[in-house]
């Protein structure tokens, strides 16, 4: 009985230990294709996760890019405007430069006694209006003159020697020469205009 019940034992233990293994075995084969499937699905979801990277990534560079043109475009403008006014300084340093300038040679042409357009244009004026004056007092005694500086086309030329200046100007006052001739002039006129 001893000998049965340890045989039987035995062969428990026998059946057991097969039973256990087979477990075992079966165990690790479902964990093998657990495994398998595991990697299946990964290589399956795996495109799906790369494909959602990929859009990812494209979204985060188009932004990106959307920012660097952005950044360049304000830099770009930023150093036009700079160049711009730069620019605008120098044209003003220029301006101011000729002016300067055309003051200083103003200044020394008038200390020379030479004068300005300006000065042989309000002299021009001061003629014409004495010419206009002496040819009205002239008509109005009934003399009739030849030519008057009114109907001339032409503005009269300065004349080769020194001309004077007009009694307002202040580069320097009529010469005695000046009031002698303006006086040889004028005695000239009234004797033109007595009746004889």
């Amino acid at each position: 009985m001893l000998k049965k019940a340890k045989a039987e034992a035995s062969s428990a233990q026998k059946t057991q230990a097969k039973n256990l293994s087979r477990a075992i075995l079966d165990s690790s084969h479902q964990i093998w294709l657990a495994g398998l499937g595991a990697f299946s699905k990964a290589q399956q979801e795996g495109m799906k996760v790369f494909d959602t990277l990929v859009k990812q990534g494209e979204s985060v560079e188009a932004k990106t890019r959307a920012a660097a043109t952005q950044t360049a475009e304000a830099a770009r403008d930023a150093a036009k405007a700079k160049a711009m006014e730069m620019q605008a300084k120098a044209g003003e340093t220029w301006d101011k430069l000729e002016q300067v300038f055309e003051d200083r040679v103003a200044r020394a042409l008038g200390r020379l006694g030479v004068y300005t357009s300006s000065d042989i244009e309000k002299l021009t004026k001061r003629v014409n209006a004495l010419s206009e004056s002496v040819n009205a007092l002239l008509k109005a005694k009934g003399i009739k003159t030849k030519r008057t500086l009114a109907t001339r086309k032409h503005v009269a030329q300065p004349a080769a020697g020194p001309i004077s200046p007009p009694t307002d100007s202040p580069a320097r006052a009529p010469s005695t020469t000046d009031k002698k001739a303006r006086k040889t002039a004028t005695t000239e006129a009234k004797s033109r205009t007595t009746p004889k």
